[in-house]
């Protein structure tokens, strides 16, 4: 009889134990597009969120507790995205790593911000996403009025007498940027020859192509992602278009090069310096090239909002999300691969650093992005 009540406490115990354990995790969610046409964005923000949790997990988690991750895949979809949002919720996840697109982040931030979740985006760039007030919702990229600012003062500067068209694909980050740097080039006395939309997903833009060889443009910015960018770009050189394209963060993926073709050089486009040459980084990103992993564009920035997460709840002392983004405003800055990063009362990083790049062949015959602004 003693040995069986024994048996039970010790059963009861160890129930305990593994309850503790299990209750012993934070749990945040990674939302990104694994599949669709971003799907390579999405690849880059999964790795470097799991990298980081599996680099602080190793190394004594946070507050003695686990990163626990899920991931959810909004296929780059505004409606997929708040399914993805709705099964966070479910699962309990109390902080959110993504998402990519702005047109997900938005509506995916209002389930999160009804739910008391805690938002951080990588690559989100649209600024409406952090104009609306929402006190749980920051990113660790720039926004698009400032990368639109970059573009249209190098257009200003680059290409005195040149006929500007601006194309966007129609989304909320394509159109946002397009509308940005119209601004930007129109402060300038600069008016574009040609403002038109394209569908995002479409793959034949002969009819698109038709319009900018009737205004012979000489230079298209582009809004939107780097499928449609490439398809655009590829089309162009087939019906003899010479005209240079120049795009924002949305293309900066050997994604680009590779459906474009040969007639990617001369390319432009707008991003941060290249966060794999910081030497906060040199380590992580021998990590990943180790594992035969290229971690360019969003997979440090991912990495790094993994990174500001830990040090904001560790300086709030709690998993509390309203405590942790109470310490994100204040406590900063915060240390990470792509440099110290301080959020605003908005939750803007206070550090907007857009750069323009050029796409060039390397000694190897590969074409890569190149930076070529200050």
């Amino acid at each position: 009889m003693k040995k069986h009540v024994l048996t039970g406490v010790a059963a009861g115990l160890l129930a305990a134990l593994l309850a503790s354990s299990a209750y012993a995790q934070i749990k945040v969610g990674v939302g990104s597009p694994i599949t669709g046409s971003d799907a390579a964005f999405g690849a880059q923000i999964r790795n470097g969120a799991e990298q980081a949790a599996a680099d602080i997990n190793a190394s004594g988690g946070v507050l003695g507790q686990k990163l626990e991750l899920s991931v959810g895949d909004d296929a780059g979809d505004s409606k997929q995205g708040r399914s993805v949002a709705n099964k966070f919720v479910g699962e309990g996840v109390t902080f959110v790593v993504g998402h990519f697109n702005s047109a997900v982040t938005m509506p995916a931030s209002d389930v999160y911000n009804e739910a008391g979740v805690l938002e951080i985006s990588p690559g989100s760039t649209n600024p409406q996403i952090t104009e609306r007030g929402y006190p749980l919702l920051f990113r660790t990229c720039g926004r698009d009025d400032q990368q639109g600012a970059v573009a249209a003062k190098f257009l200003v500067e680059h290409a005195k007498g040149k006929k500007i068209a601006i194309i966007h694909d129609k989304s909320t980050y394509g159109k946002g940027l397009a509308d940005e740097a119209r601004k930007g080039l129109a402060a300038a006395g600069v008016k574009e020859v040609m403002y038109e939309g394209l569908n995002k997903g479409e793959k034949d833009f002969s009819a698109m192509v038709s319009k900018i060889k009737s205004v012979d443009a000489d230079i298209i910015f582009f809004g939107g992602y780097f499928t449609e960018g490439g398809l655009l770009v590829r089309q162009m050189r087939d019906q003899g278009v010479k005209a240079i394209i120049m795009g924002g963060d949305g293309i900066a993926s050997q994604e680009f090069a590779s459906i474009a073709g040969p007639g990617v050089e001369g390319s432009l486009m707008t991003f941060p310096p290249d966060p794999r040459k910081r030497p906060e980084a040199a380590a992580v990103v021998k990590a990943f090239e180790s594992k035969g992993y290229n971690p360019e564009t969003y997979t440090l920035y991912s990495y790094a909002t993994v990174q500001v997460l830990k040090q904001a709840i560790e300086k709030a002392k709690s998993t509390d999300p309203t405590a942790v983004a109470k310490a994100l405003r204040e406590a900063g800055p915060f240390q990470s691969v792509i440099g110290d990063l301080a959020f605003d009362a908005k939750g803007d990083v206070t550090r907007a650093d857009y750069t323009v790049y050029e796409w060039r062949k390397g000694p190897d015959g590969k074409v890569t992005y190149v930076q070529i602004g200050d």
